[in-house]
């Protein structure tokens, strides 16, 4: 039997496409193995959200090949779109995909013959309209699946290169979505979380639905206890989006609520479609919904041209917030985006001391937002045992949980009483 590893790096959405590229091989009668194993062919999904992904994919196209020199290496995703020539020139690989038609991809790599050196399959993503179908029929052993609604992006913030990579906005139909959604509860899955590339964007392409529609479609599927998404904008967040969540028992208590800086004259140059104004709005109308929320956000510094004062700003808004958590992400020019052009990048230094001072905030207002609960009851999804009767899960506002019980409580939402804490993590009793 011939083996195939599907592999991805990067985000949420690479992760999904290539469990779904695994299911296809698996159908045609591969064994599917880890990336670090002897395989047939491997299909790398790769990243190029900053020029650090893109080495960790070329190092990691290298490396298979040193596994097995007569392997079929195929690299698909965000890098191998941009970037095909560079991709071509890398050593050991045969087929280049990039971010579309990979459901063919068993087809291209059996049709593949060695003498034909290395093969470009990218076609021009720009002109894209349609959904590629790519869905996990078989997903199992786990708690929370994800499951991608949407692809492509069309915001085009001046240091993020997606756009060109992922091409404009696609939505995938309603029916194909509650399927799988369908699908997934009846494998036993409690959770799902609606992932995309700009999962806010879902039916604006095809204006005939939207992401609070097909939420209120999603939250009919019996069997589904929870529902998550990924990242949001505060432009999403209306009154009657807000009033909505909050009457969908389903929906958890936690939005992804990007923010990038907290200092008006970056999100401009950055090119972002709000100011703080309105995600301070944003954020007053999830909490006047839901008051228990979780707000996490994703912040850049040291964007070229922030000044100490900006930086300050921007500090000082997060702080406002009062965020759960804070993805903090040191700016990395990225080729091909306007950023990267300008002159006035920052120091890596300077870079290194804002974020150490900004995680450092995240940390203390992680451990607030966690200590309110201790004492009182949550209720728990617990995903997996940690042994001696102790099992990790996550409450609906995503606080992660070890939870003492003499009963397997694995893939069961329970109560639990939260004793104390230690560090990011609540410690409690499981409620039988």
């Amino acid at each position: 039997m011939k083996k195939a590893a599907s592999y991805a790096l990067g985000c949420k959405v690479n992760q999904y496409e290539s469990e779904a590229i695994a299911e296809l091989f698996a159908e045609k009668g591969y064994e599917i193995v880890g990336i670090d194993e002897v395989a047939d062919v491997y299909v790398i999904n790769t990243c190029t959200v900053t020029n650090f992904g893109d080495k960790k994919s070329r190092q990691l196209i290298r490396k298979v090949k040193r596994q097995n020199e007569n392997a079929v290496v195929a690299v698909v995703g965000c890098y191998a779109q941009t970037a095909p020539k560079e991709i071509m020139e890398v050593e050991g690989v045969n087929l280049v995909i990039g971010t579309k038609d990979r459901g063919q991809i068993v087809e291209m790599v059996e049709e593949y013959r060695p003498e034909k050196g290395v093969e470009n399959h990218v076609t021009d993503i720009m002109k894209e309209r349609v959904f590629e179908p790519l869905s996990i029929q078989k997903l199992t052993n786990r708690t929370r699946a994800y499951l991608k609604i949407q692809d492509g992006c069309s915001q085009y913030c001046s240091y993020c290169i997606i756009p060109y990579a992922r091409g404009p906005i696609r939505s995938r139909e309603a029916q194909d979505v509650l399927e799988e959604v369908g699908r997934l509860a009846e494998n036993g899955f409690k959770e799902v979380v609606l992932t995309g590339i700009h999962v806010a964007s879902y039916g604006k392409d095809s204006k005939d639905t939207s992401l609070l529609e097909i939420l209120r479609q999603v939250h009919q599927v019996e069997g589904i206890n929870r529902i998550r998404f990924s990242s949001i904008e505060p432009n999403v967040v209306t009154e009657e989006f807000a009033q909505t969540m909050a009457e969908l028992p389903k929906v958890c208590h936690h939005f992804h609520l990007s923010l990038q800086s907290g200092c008006d004259r970056t999100l401009k140059e950055m090119n972002r479609k709000y100011d703080t104004e309105k995600y301070r709005q944003a954020a007053a109308l999830l909490r006047k919904y839901l008051p228990e929320v979780a707000l996490t956000t994703d912040i850049i510094v040291g964007f070229p041209g922030e000044t100490e004062e900006d930086y300050q700003e921007c500090y000082d808004f997060a702080k406002e917030i009062g965020f759960s958590k804070i993805h903090v992400f040191p700016y990395s020019p990225k080729k091909g985006t306007p950023a990267a052009e300008r002159k006035d990048q920052l120091p890596n230094t300077v870079k290194a001391e804002r974020s150490h001072k900004l995680l450092a905030l995240s940390d203390e207002m992680s451990a607030d937002f966690i200590q309110n609960y201790v004492g009182k009851t949550v209720e728990v999804l617990y995903e997996k045992p940690l042994g001696e009767g102790m099992f990790e899960g996550h409450t609906s506002n995503y606080i992660k949980v070890h939870g003492k019980s003499l009963e397997d409580v694995s893939n069961r939402i329970v109560k639990t009483r939260i004793t104390h804490i230690e560090g990011e993590i609540a410690i409690g009793q499981v409620i039988l």
